[in-house]
């Protein structure tokens, strides 16, 4: 099977690029960096091609502006008109109705996950590991541990709908994920010590 990305799809991809740079422009990840938001959709794009093995024009081009429609003044008849019904259609299809609570959101993303298209499914995967990561790594200031660990419980539920589909995908998943809860078990090891008066480094030599 050939899987050589050609001139016309590198060509749409760049221009996603260009475009969603341009629609993220003015905004920063919620971390201590205050990375710029592209970053994100990039991250995406890339766990998908470099370790999902995916050469799907469509699905990587929609990884590019997954974001787009949900957090920017996008509309979706633009991505139609500049990128095809395809990509339009997969982007909508990972895009939350910000019309609703957020825990009402978060609960369609688990109840909506057995349903997704194949192509989805993988941004769906690649979005989780890339927020995992961050949040982990790089968290935003105003977030406890207890959210930190909501948050990584919750991906798990939205991930069991998602399996079956990239054996690659899942596999990062659940090492970023392993990986993840343990860190926090340390941070709250941390805190409970810290709490208690407790020095990491005392106890009998």
């Amino acid at each position: 099977m050939d899987n050589t990305i050609g001139e016309k799809e590198f060509d749409i991809f760049l221009r996603a690029l260009r475009f969603a740079a341009a629609r993220h422009s003015d905004q920063r990840r919620k971390d201590s960096t205050r990375a710029p938001y592209i970053n994100h959709p990039i991250a995406v794009a890339e766990i998908l091609w470099r370790v999902g093995g995916v050469r799907d024009i469509t699905t990587l081009t929609a990884a590019l502006l997954h974001d787009t429609v949900e957090d920017t003044a996008t509309r979706p008849e633009e991505i139609a008109a500049l990128f095809g019904e395809d990509v339009r259609a997969l982007v909508m299809e990972v895009t939350d109705d910000k019309s609703l609570p957020k825990a009402r959101r978060k609960e369609l993303q688990v109840e909506n996950a057995p349903h997704k298209s194949q192509r989805a499914r993988q941004i769906k995967l690649a979005d989780k590991i890339s927020n995992i990561y961050d949040i982990v790594h790089f968290p935003p200031s105003d977030w406890p541990l207890a959210r930190k660990k909501e948050y990584l419980a919750w991906t798990k539920q939205v991930i069991d709908g998602l399996r079956g589909h990239n054996p690659q995908l899942e596999a990062l998943y659940d090492e970023v994920l392993a990986e993840g809860e343990k860190l926090l078990e340390q941070q709250a090891e941390r805190e409970a010590e810290a709490e208690h008066g407790v020095s990491p480094d005392s106890g009998s030599h």
